[in-house]
């Protein structure tokens, strides 16, 4: 903490900004998708990129609505809140978020293409 003189009575208190840490991780079912991929193919890179943005700030991508989760993630995962991440390749990762105010796990619980996710949320 430090203070700082302004005019020439008062100080203020100024309190350093804590950073929240965010590691993100892969459910099994991810892992084992994303590790089969070619490390030098285009797919690859592209998650592996948007995994270092969400290292950065969780909420990149946009939170799906608790009616539309489907069961799936609530009963294996028990999830409480949902994300989706969109690639450019049109290709989405979906994942959770927990922890406290200063950790956060981002935990990504499956890649797949447009199509696919349609069929997992029922679209």
């Amino acid at each position: 903490m430090s203070l700082i003189k302004l005019n020439n009575n008062f100080y203020y208190e100024i309190r350093p900004i804590l950073k929240e840490k965010i590691s993100v991780r892969g459910a099994p079912d991810f892992m084992e998708f994303f590790n089969s991929l070619d490390k030098q193919g285009d797919r690859y890179k592209e998650i592996n990129e948007a995994l270092d943005l969400l290292k950065k700030d969780y909420a990149k991508g946009d939170k799906i609505p608790r009616d539309r989760w489907p069961r799936k993630y609530i009963k294996e995962h028990k999830i409480h809140t949902l994300f989706r991440f969109k690639l450019s390749s049109g290709w989405r990762l979906v994942y959770t978020v927990y922890g406290t105010k200063q950790n956060k796990v981002c935990t990504i619980l499956e890649a797949f293409d447009h199509k696919e996710y349609e069929q997992r949320f029922g679209y």
